[in-house]
């Protein structure tokens, strides 16, 4: 492996014009294909194989069009205090709006409340009902400014009026302003790491690149594919922190290798062939976790997974050609300014801060190992009350409408009247469907936890009735999946006595189903991840406890990291300095995102940081030798490369949506974690108490496993002189001018 990359290296190096090009090529080509590719259709969330998703299909198979993707909004008129909107003057500003509300080339209808009966019983509150032909999405200005028009004219003759629903929504998502931060303080680490603006610039512009490859090649996929607009945000994210990562990593032992006396495509040459070796196999791992995805079930889950590992392998193809192709073109730029001005090359310092930091662990690993393993355990107990939902209206501001709308029909109606269960019975094949449908109905409405069923809804066949039953609690509440837990325990009794079957369905209901889907998913994802990383490490290291140590560690602040999101976002301690106003469950993917992403990222630097342990220890160190060689080559580099990833993740948090703001906490927070406890403190602890025996491997595994020389022992044997160097090869910087 370190001698094929080693060759790679130096041909980048010396075919420099090649490389860039090709690489120009490919972004102009995917770029212009991004261009003339039709949008991808979003296709909506699914799950096989949960009732929900059961019954859902059942409703779009008997009631055709019925249950189309047109956007809603659910507008909610309040009363002044002390009046009523059933009032002659307040019922006719309610009337006008729905009728202004009903006008436009997109509205399929609006509901008037008052012939709906869709009034609270102290006729204090009203809500009207308005669809669209068309999703959401697909909402021209228009139709937004006339709603928000309606809205506003409605609120100036006095009465309180706000809105819900899909029609409301600004198509979420981060605006570019993470981002943007990210990047910003990449870049100031990135100056302070190396002290030159060619070797801070140099990772950022790689990272770059390989963002926009990966974004255009996804949009131009995406309607061949069935990829949604929503697919690359994952690999934006992911593509941006590891291409800066892996290209950070090979400019820094570019400059080390210079700093021995290399010629620059001989430092380019080794660079590659070591550190492009760590980088190959941390992002293999970082493969493993987002192509593991599909394990869960959920198609949009898979295709945001396999679209991040497409953006993964970009970044290591860049890493291992590109950046040594730029470093051709500038062999002295990437050096410290001192380096450039006076023509000398410092060599490494043999003690600096991670020199330090190394032995002070050395010295008491035992007192340091039970720290690190207490703290993070003592931060992960919260994870013991985590309770997985969707949150939704009630998660955002006050500030927003939706917010308000939904405390006004909680108020109004009852905090059940926000999540609605829908029951679809099917009486196919039943003599008496309308008779066994209320039946069902009743026997639904009966049970303890419902305030009310709506009348039944058939199909033009009449074998299919549908009904809303709502409950007494609100919609995230955890009596609320109690009553659905029991309605469906009451289907067998309802079956035996008409002959039809039913089954619960509704935003609530689906999302109660993916909580637990998600969580039964979580042990075999873990098992299949982290196995095939432990037989990838396995190889990459030759030996049996680093890998395990490695799985353990990760375990450790994983969890520890979502303890902290339950801490904040659902107990509510601290919530307020970071903008949460209302508590509750915690978003049901956000384990699967924070177990598959930071599983990544963690196996990143336990690559980087302990294969220059194995390397030193391959080249004849003893074993605290051989750590504290790993820290002073890789501790700064570590540091700053999770500096960048906590950067950009933390950018996310400023977002207003919640569910945005709460995977930018957690990931910001799991690899701070992650990076500095367990990668910069548990390890050497651990490797520490272990000695030699943390490089044992039993003779039959090791005859069993390839050997890829990750360390670069091969290169180490090669002669120091290259036979045929070039120009570029023996250029030294230039002296500083008098």
């Amino acid at each position: 492996m370190a001698t094929f990359l080693y060759r790679v290296g130096r041909l980048a190096f010396r075919r420099r014009w090649y490389v860039a090009l090709v690489w120009a090529a490919v972004l102009a080509a995917v770029g212009l294909g991004a261009v003339k590719a039709p949008a991808g259709a979003d296709e909506g969330f699914s799950m096989p194989g949960i009732e929900s998703q059961r019954a859902f299909d059942l409703m779009e198979q008997r009631f055709p069009g019925a249950t189309a993707d047109g956007a809603t909004a659910r507008v909610v008129f309040v009363a002044p205090s002390g009046e009523k909107v059933t009032a002659a003057e307040n019922k006719r500003i309610v009337e006008r709006t729905v009728t202004e509300l009903g006008d436009g080339s997109q509205v399929a209808g609006a509901v008037n409340p008052f012939q709906a009966k869709s009034v609270s019983k102290d006729g204090t509150t009203a809500y009207a009902t308005v669809t669209y032909k068309v999703a959401a999405d697909d909402l021209t200005d228009a139709s937004k400014s006339a709603l928000t028009k309606a809205l506003d004219e409605a609120r100036d003759s006095g009465l309180t009026v706000d809105a819900g629903g899909s029609a409301m929504s600004d198509g979420g998502g981060a605006g570019g302003t993470a981002e943007i931060i990210g990047i910003s303080v990449a870049a100031v680490v990135l100056l302070i790491t190396f002290g030159s603006l060619a070797a801070a610039g140099l990772p950022l512009l790689t990272a770059v690149i390989g963002v926009g490859v990966s974004m255009a090649t996804i949009l131009t996929l995406a309607s061949t594919l069935g990829l949604s607009t929503t697919t690359g945000t994952l690999a934006m994210m992911l593509g941006l922190a590891v291409g800066i990562d892996y290209a950070l990593f090979v400019v820094s032992r570019y400059r080390e290798e210079r700093a021995k006396g290399r010629t620059p495509q001989e430092a380019t040459g080794l660079a590659v062939g070591t550190a492009g070796s760590a980088v190959v196999f941390a992002g293999l791992t970082v493969v493993i976790a987002l192509a593991g995805l599909s394990v869960v079930g959920i198609p949009m889950l898979t295709k945001m997974g396999l679209a991040a590992a497409g953006a993964v392998v970009v970044a290591v193809l860049i890493a291992l050609t590109l950046v040594p192709a730029l470093l051709g073109f500038w062999p002295n730029a990437v050096l410290t300014r001192r380096a450039r001005r006076s023509g000398q090359i410092e060599q490494a310092s043999q003690d600096n801060g991670g020199t330090r930091w190394a032995r002070f662990v050395l010295r008491r690993p035992l007192p340091i190992l039970l720290l690190g393993v207490v703290g993070l355990g003592a931060l992960a107990i919260p994870v013991t009350g985590l309770q997985l939902g969707m949150p939704g209206d009630e998660a955002k501001s006050t500030s927003t409408t939706e917010r308000r709308a939904y405390d006004a029909l909680a108020e109004g109606f009852g905090p059940g009247f926000n999540g609605p269960l829908t029951v679809v019975v099917d009486a196919k094949g039943d003599s008496d469907p309308k008779g066994a449908a209320d039946t069902v109905a009743k026997e639904i409405g009966a049970t303890e936890g419902v305030v009310s069923v709506s009348p039944a809804r058939f199909n033009k066949a009449g074998d299919t009735a549908v009904f809303s039953v709502v409950p007494t609690t609100a919609p995230t509440d955890e009596k609320t999946k109690n009553l659905v837990t029991t309605i469906r325990g009451e289907r067998p009794a309802v079956e035996s006595k008409t002959g039809a079957t039913f089954e619960v369905t509704g935003t609530t209901a689906l999302n109660i189903d993916i909580a637990e889907k998600v969580q039964s998913a979580l042990v075999p994802y873990l098992i299949v991840v982290v196995g095939l990383a432990i037989v990838l490490l396995l190889v990459v290291f030759r030996s049996l406890l680093v890998p395990l140590k490695a799985a353990l560690g990760f375990l450790l602040s994983v969890l520890a990291s979502l303890g902290v999101v339950v801490l904040v976002f659902q107990q509510g301690h601290g919530a307020e300095l970071l903008g949460v106003e209302q508590t509750g469950p915690i978003m049901s993917l956000m384990p699967i995102f924070l177990v598959g992403i930071v599983f990544g990222l963690a196996m990143d630097y336990e690559v980087f940081l302990v294969s220059r342990m194995r390397e030193a220890y391959v080249h004849g160190d003893s074993p605290a030798e051989a750590v504290t060689s790993g820290f002073r080559h890789s501790a700064r580099v570590v540091v700053a490369a999770a500096m960048i990833m906590i950067a950009v993740f933390a950018g996310f948090i400023g977002e207003s949506d919640s569910m945005i703001k709460m995977i930018g906490f957690g990931l910001a927070g799991a690899v701070l974690f992650d990076a500095f406890v367990v990668r910069m403190a548990i390890v050497p602890a651990v490797l520490a108490l272990l000695g030699d025996k943390a490089w044992w491997l039993p003779g039959w595994l090791d005859r069993l496993l390839p050997r890829v020389d990750v360390e670069g022992e091969a290169l180490s044997r090669r002669p120091e002189t290259d036979p045929h160097p070039t120009p570029s090869e023996t250029a030294e910087p230039a002296p500083a001018r008098a």
